[in-house]
């Protein structure tokens, strides 16, 4: 059995921003103080779900050979660190907690989070797993933006006032914006690979420039969706200063920065979207 460091390197730490940032500016956009636990269910529930699908993303990959040319963080499967079955039994208890957890939140405020919590886990999976994932389509994109932008913004959010808000909504397209800005930059360095094996993400179908003009845009688009969150907040403009860390990683992205060398320019990308999101919070939570 892997060592539980191999393991948390195994679930992309990098990536983890992406599930707590909604659940953060969910909250925020409250009128009236959250219910403790619940925010504390919907941040387990989004990081469970994360965890779940970057084993997924490990072991479908590894198994399909992908991995084999791979450049970047560490792989389970495609490293020999641990077997296809390992990573499919871990990524099967993430997903196991998120439904518990979910389903107590479910008993507390409505069915309906039944039927959410399913189709998240449902695409979470088939991401990359089963016959025809749809992340070698080129919609892995768009499936970040619903589910950790939409979804996980907008859910955080219902889980207190069991009703869908505008503000929730509006603060959810920045949210969404920066995590597929994670994912834009992980598959421009993959670039390479994913072509070599025949993984057709949204990289590899637009071109590397063109990936790179998409990153740029949409760091910008974040921007204009925390100004649009301070016409309803206007202490949300603080946001603003987060993004102000992105300059470094867009001067790398436009730089012609490939293969290895792009490895910090995620990291920052990371950084970018977690003090972007908690900085919008709390601009959200004092205004």
């Amino acid at each position: 059995m892997p060592a539980p460091s191999v393991w948390l390197a195994g679930a992309r730490p990098r990536t983890l921003p992406a599930a707590v940032v909604p659940v953060a500016v969910g909250t925020a956009t409250l009128e009236a103080w959250p219910i403790w636990w619940r925010a504390a269910a919907a941040l387990v529930v989004s990081l469970a779900l994360q965890v779940g699908t970057n084993y997924v993303n490990d072991y479908a990959d590894g198994e399909r050979g992908t991995d084999e040319r791979r450049v970047g963080p560490v792989r389970l499967v495609g490293g020999g660190l641990a077997t296809v079955g390992q990573v499919k039994r871990a990524a099967a208890a993430a997903f196991g907690v998120a439904a518990v957890v979910g389903l107590l939140l479910a008993l507390a405020v409505g069915p309906e989070l039944l039927v959410v919590g399913a189709v998240s886990i449902v695409a979470g999976w088939a991401y990359t797993g089963g016959p025809k994932p749809y992340g070698y389509l080129g919609l892995g994109e768009v499936f970040v933006f619903v589910f950790f932008g939409l979804v996980a913004t907008v859910g955080s959010a219902y889980v207190h006032v069991e009703r869908i808000t505008g503000l929730a909504v509006v603060a959810a397209v920045p949210v969404g914006l920066l995590a597929v800005a994670l994912l834009v930059i992980n598959n421009l360095r993959d670039i390479p690979g994913d072509t070599a094996s025949g993984k057709r993400t949204l990289a590899v179908r637009i071109g590397d420039p063109a990936t790179r003009t998409l990153y740029v845009g949409l760091l910008l688009g974040a921007g204009l969706g925390v100004v649009a969150c301070g016409f309803a907040r206007p202490p949300a403009l603080i946001g603003l200063v987060g993004l102000a860390t992105a300059i470094g990683p867009m001067r790398q992205v436009l730089g012609g920065a490939t293969g290895s060398d792009l490895i910090p320019t995620l990291g920052a990308t990371g950084r970018t979207q977690l003090v972007t999101g908690l900085l919008l919070a709390v601009g959200l939570a004092i205004g």
